[in-house]
Parts: structure tokens; C-alpha cells; sequence
């Protein structure tokens, strides 16, 4: 009688893998293959044992017959999932009823003659498939093996894609690949630095790079004409679902540039991107000044996919017998609207449901006039008239159907409100068509903010964006009104890239940092290094920094960017699976003479 000898872990010796799990074919048959990979299922028949093989370009069925090798069907008995093999074996055509149309290797199968067990794997605490239903904390916990899942895998290879096409185009437009460094110096004026101390220069620090900004600028004073990067950056800032507090973006820069031909090179770019998905983008891109969007959609980076656009109603209220409106507009305010055009039907619930979400966006009510028969219903107050609620309808071009919705204040107020409730509805109603990308140039956005609490102008972008030749002169005189040379690409109301013509004169430059209230002591500080080189015969240059991420992550279908990174953070910026930050020993504190005030 023949003893049973139990299956145990094997070296990988000197075996060389053939074919991957995704690369059989009808044409395969006959042939002898060695495949290597992790058991994605088994199936245990009896005398017969069927094992999914599964490594990242796809799976292979296995078949290990009892009659055809009774060791590799002891083997293939004790194997569970995510077991690692390899597996040696003859490549044979499925029967006709039994091919797998959803799987390229599904006409053929492997018959196993010879299964060699490489490692073996403890139970995965989720399941590793697409519906994964575990909380995202624990599986980025494990994102080793939430990597494993054809999502993800196909969302990394699509990343790769991407950023092999990017650098083939710029390749071939004759942009040279150039590293800036990482440990650079601090110069806040924008999101908060990383800072990394020093040990041999104790009691300074250096910064991680919000963006190559300057090193990039400086290699056009180098002459090097065109520079692109794919890099990563760094910013401590609050996070959201499209932000990582580090980061990739396409960084590009160029000399002698007009806005059209830039426009142009970035166009043709998301072309040969897009199409690493099968996406066909139609160039060129429209274009929309900053106030054509913020006076049409309340916002700088609108979704153009769909319409309910904002409808300007101050002049109807100017002299109105509402008095809050009156007041509003005669101090310089706005009052827009939203038609919906079939919101008449709304219960008086779902209203009230849209007034706590107007709410969300800052809102302290909203209103609302429909039609109602030959009549007009509203939720203004009666003093209201009759005829000024008709004029509303007449400008909101409501047809019988249709709700409008409306808000009153300041016009960044107002633009806030109507802006998320506008995509609010869009979703609702059913609007937003998703296989649809709707790609937009948005240009001329003003060169300065005002900040209420630093009491000051701030840049909008940053402070190296040259203002329109025509604004030059009221930089001084009435800097709220001077616009930049400055763009940014929107898609699908994502901004995934920004960018400008570049201040290229020191004396333009520093009129710029005088208008921000940076002192020249303050300037020379902070930037010195930068202003000194602009003396020396800098060209005109411009460029545009592109969200790799963000550009993903719509090709993916994707709602958040850790669903395209392979390592990210969590919304409170910690790693679950390496547990950074981390505390570090008194030893390493000392070291770098940093005394740590944390008491817990």
C-alpha cells in the first residue's frame, strides 16, 4: 500500500516562468507552460481539483486530476487562498460547454502535472475583490493585499500608462526630464511646509516642496528652453477625497511661450493620456474667463456637463418692496437664481430638504417661486408682489413646470450657495451624463484676494503670475481689479491643472511682492536667491503644474485619489499600514536639538 506523504513547502529552485497567468490562448494548446502566481479560488471535486491561478496580468484555471498525478492532487487538497505556486502542467482546450467568456484565458486550461508549493498565506481579512465591503482604514492597513485586487491592479496599471504616455509626448516635443530637489527652503505663501530640521546646521530647517515653482523658473534663466517633471510635492494642509498631503503632479514649463501655443502642447498632451483609456478627447478645449464662470456657475471650476445655469435677478430687486433684497443689492450685492425645470413637482418636504442643503453652503435660507396654474406660488413674504414674482418667472424662463430657486448676498456668498446646490440638483435630477469629459480653459482670473483676517492681498495663484499687460498700471492704484495671465484646466468641475505666464522682469517682481505687503527686507529673505537671478537675462516663460492624481482618478472612475495611489494617507494624513507619524527616541530629538512639547 502506498503511504501518503503530506505536501510541504518547496524552493523555487531554478524555475523560470513561462507564460503569465493572462497570456494562454487556444493557440497555446498542446504546449507545456509553467505558470506562477496566488490561488485566487479552488474548487474541490473529488477526483478532480480546479484552482483560479491569478497574478496581475489576469487568471488561468488549473485542473489536477487524481488519475493523471496523485501528488499534485495531494497538494492541490491542502492549498487555500492566496497560497503562492508554481505549477507546471499541459495546456489543453476547454470543453465548449464550459468556457468562461469573461476571461481571456477562458477557452483553455492548465492540466497540472506538477504543483510546487512556494509559500503558503494566513486567512486575508477581506475578501480581495471588487465589492470589498471593509472599511477603508483596515484595508489600507493591508493595502499589501487590497493591492491585490483587479481594481486596484487596474488602477495602478492605469497610472502607469498615464505616466509612460506623458513622458513619451513631452519626449517627443522636446521637453527635457530635470529633478529640483526635495530639501529646498521654506517660502510660505500659500498651504503650510513640511519642515525637515537640520543636524548639521541645528536650528534650521528645511522644507519639502509645495511645487518646483522657482527651480523650474531658474532652468529657464539656465536656458534649458522647455522642462517637464513628474514629481512629487508636499503641502500640510487639510485633506478631502481629491487631496493627499503628498502628492504627483505634471510639471511642465517652457520659454518664449504665447498662451495658444501652451494651450495647445497640454491639449494635445491629455489626448495621448485620455487614450491610455480608451477616451477620445476633442480638441481644442473652450475657453472661459473667471468672471464668465463665476457670473454663469458660481464657480472657477464649473461642471459644463450639464445646465441649470445661475440667472442674475439683482436688477429686479433694486427697487423692490422686499426690503432685505432692496438692501442687498443697493449695498453692492447679488441676487441669483437656479431654474429647475421640473422641480414643480417638489413636495413641500423636498423643498425644505434644499433649503438645509443651501444651508451647508453657507446659506441662511433660500426661496423659491413657481408657477401654480394661471397664479404664482412662492415662500416670500406677502408683501412680495404679484408682478415681481412673474418678472422673476419671466427671467428664469420657467415654463409650467419648473422651480426657481433663489439667493441673495454677497456675490461670493451667493456664488458658494447656488454653486453646490447646482450640483446638488445635478445629481439629483439625474443630469450629469458620467461618460461624458467636458474639458474647459478657465483664463484671466484676478492676479490678488483680499484676506479679511491677514488684512491683505494674497496671491490668488501664486506670487510669480504676471498681470495682464493692460492692468499693469493698477497694480498700485486698484489692485482688487487687476487680472493675471493666469489659467487653469477644468474637467468634469475638477480643476486638474494650473498655471500662468510668469513675471520675468525683478522690477515687475518686485512691485508684485510690494502690492502682497512683503516688505523688501522680507523679499530679499525669503527670495532673494530667486530676485538676484531674474537680472540676468531672463526670457519670458510660463508654464502649468497637472494633478496626476486627479487625472487618474477620473479615468478610473474613481471618487477618491486613494483609489490610484499605491501607498496613500488617510483623511487625517496617517498611514495605517506603516503607523506614520510615529514618535521618534529622545536620542534622534537630541541629535537634531528639537525638544518635542507633546505630553501624551
Amino acid at each position: 500500500m502506498e503511504s501518503k506523504v503530506e505536501p510541504k513547502l518547496e524552493n523555487m529552485g531554478n524555475l523560470v516562468r513561462s507564460h503569465t497567468c493572462g497570456e494562454l490562448r487556444p493557440s497555446s494548446v498542446g504546449q507545456r507552460a509553467l505558470l506562477m502566481g496566488w490561488v485566487d479560488r479552488r474548487r474541490d471535486m473529488g477526483q478532480i481539483i480546479f484552482i483560479d491561478l491569478r497574478d496581475r496580468e489576469g487568471i488561468t484555471q488549473i485542473v489536477v486530476r487524481s488519475d493523471a498525478d496523485a501528488e499534485a492532487h495531494r497538494t492541490a487538497e491542502a492549498l487555500r487562498p492566496e497560497y503562492v505556486l508554481a505549477v507546471e502542467g499541459t495546456v489543453v482546450a476547454r470543453d465548449p460547454q464550459t468556457i468562461n467568456p469573461n476571461l481571456p484565458t477562458g477557452e483553455v486550461e492548465l492540466l497540472a502535472d506538477r504543483i510546487y508549493w512556494l509559500n503558503d498565506s494566513q486567512t486575508p481579512p477581506f475578501e480581495l475583490t471588487d465589492d470589498v465591503r471593509a472599511p477603508e482604514e483596515l484595508r489600507l492597513a493591508y493595502r499589501y493585499l487590497d493591492l491585490r485586487r483587479p481594481k486596484m491592479q487596474r488602477n495602478i496599471r492605469l497610472r502607469h500608462a498615464v505616466s509612460w504616455a506623458i513622458r513619451e509626448y513631452m519626449n517627443q516635443q522636446g521637453f527635457l526630464e530635470i529633478e529640483t530637489p526635495f530639501l529646498t527652503k521654506s517660502t510660505p505663501e500659500g498651504a503650510r511646509d513640511y519642515l525637515v530640521p537640520s543636524r548639521v546646521q541645528p536650528g534650521r530647517f528645511y522644507a519639502l516642496p509645495q511645487s518646483p515653482q522657482l527651480f523650474k523658473q531658474i532652468l529657464m534663466i539656465s536656458g534649458f528652453d522647455r522642462y517637464f517633471q513628474i514629481v512629487r510635492c508636499f503641502r500640510d494642509e487639510d485633506l478631502r477625497a481629491d487631496r493627499q498631503p503628498e502628492f504627483t503632479q505634471v510639471d511642465i514649463e517652457m520659454s518664449f511661450p504665447q498662451r495658444e501655443v501652451l494651450f495647445g502642447l497640454i491639449e494635445g498632451l491629455m489626448v495621448k493620456a485620455f487614450a491610455c483609456a480608451n477616451v477620445t478627447v476633442t480638441t481644442p478645449f473652450p475657453r472661459m474667463t473667471y468672471q464668465e464662470a463665476i457670473e454663469r456657475y458660481g464657480s472657477d471650476k464649473p461642471d459644463t456637463r450639464f445646465g441649470l445655469e445661475l440667472i442674475n435677478l439683482s436688477d429686479l430687486f433694486r427697487e423692490s418692496e422686499f426690503r432685505v433684497f432692496k438692501d442687498i443689492v443697493q449695498k453692492g450685492g447679488y441676487v441669483k437664481a437656479i431654474t429647475v425645470p421640473s422641480g414643480g413637482r417638489y413636495s413641500r418636504k423636498e423643498l425644505d430638504d434644499l433649503v438645509e442643503v443651501a444651508k451647508q453652503f453657507g446659506a441662511q435660507g433660500l426661496l423659491w417661486v413657481r408657477p401654480d396654474g394661471d397664479g404664482v406660488k412662492s415662500s416670500f413674504p406677502k408683501a412680495v408682489t404679484e408682478e415681481t414674482l412673474r418678472a422673476v418667472l419671466r427671467r428664469a424662463q420657467a415654463n409650467p413646470d419648473s422651480l426657481v430657486l433663489i439667493a441673495a448676498g454677497a456675490l461670493k456668498n451667493v456664488s458658494e450657495i447656488l454653486s453646490g446646490l447646482r450640483l446638488h440638483l445635478g445629481r439629483r435630477e439625474n443630469l450629469i451624463d458620467n461618460g461624458r469629459y467636458n474639458f474647459l480653459w478657465v483664463t484671466e482670473f484676478p492676479l490678488f484676494v483680499y484676506d479679511e483676517k491677514e488684512r491683505r492681498f494674497m496671491a490668488m495663484h501664486h506670487p510669480f503670475t504676471a498681470p495682464l499687460d493692460e492692468d499693469i498700471d493698477r497694480l498700485t492704484t486698484a489692485p482688487e481689479a487687476v487680472r493675471a495671465k493666469a489659467y487653469d484646466l477644468v474637467l468634469n468641475g475638477m480643476e486638474i491643472g494650473g498655471g500662468s505666464l510668469r513675471i520675468h522682469r525683478q522690477d515687475h517682481q518686485r512691485t508684485i511682492f510690494q502690492a502682497l505687503g512683503i516688505r523688501k527686507e522680507e523679499a530679499e529673505e525669503k527670495f532673494g536667491f530667486f530676485l538676484n537671478a531674474l537680472q540676468y537675462g531672463t526670457p519670458p516663460h510660463g508654464g502649468i503644474a497637472l494633478g496626476l492624481d486627479r487625472i487618474v482618478m477620473i479615468l478610473a472612475g474613481e471618487k477618491s485619489l486613494r483609489e490610484v495611489i499605491a501607498f496613500p494617507k488617510t483623511a487625517s494624513a496617517t498611514c495605517p499600514l506603516t503607523q506614520a507619524p510615529s514618535s521618534v527616541s529622545p536620542a534622534q530629538l537630541s541629535e537634531l536639538r528639537i525638544q518635542s512639547t507633546d505630553t501624551e
